[in-house]
């Protein structure tokens, strides 16, 4: 083996460590603050609108609200890592505040094209 590849190895090997050990420490972090009823409660409710982006003619976006659900709201936890299928804070947040984006589809008929699918086929074997 040569030394390189030890070294590469071992810095791997560092790596996963490190981000387990910060992941250990995240972990019992939110545990010992979810035991104690404090004001630092690890878990959040959060709410935004949902905005949508539409795509219109010349590379133009208009920004609506959207009207079967206006709000979004999702529970996340003060962490850097998900914890108990909850997305950290930071990162929910984050994901909230960006616009969904949205495309207008021109209507497409399935009918019509087996239909000329057929034709199609019937042309060529004829």
């Amino acid at each position: 083996m040569t030394p390189i590849r030890r070294l590469a190895g071992r810095i791997l090997i560092g790596i996963a460590l490190a981000v387990a050990l910060v992941y250990i420490g995240d972990s019992i972090s939110v545990r010992v603050r979810k035991m104690h009823a404090t004001s630092s409660d690890p878990y959040e409710t959060v709410t935004a609108l949902r905005i949508l982006a539409i795509a219109d003619k010349g590379n133009k976006t208009e920004y609506t609200i959207d009207q079967l659900q206006p709000q979004q709201t999702a529970e996340c936890v003060h962490a850097l890592f998900p914890h108990n299928r909850d997305l950290p804070c930071w990162y929910l947040k984050r994901k909230f505040s960006q616009p969904i984006p949205m495309t207008i589809v021109p209507a497409y008929s399935w009918r019509s094209a087996t239909i000329g699918s057929r034709r199609m086929v019937r042309r060529a074997g004829t």
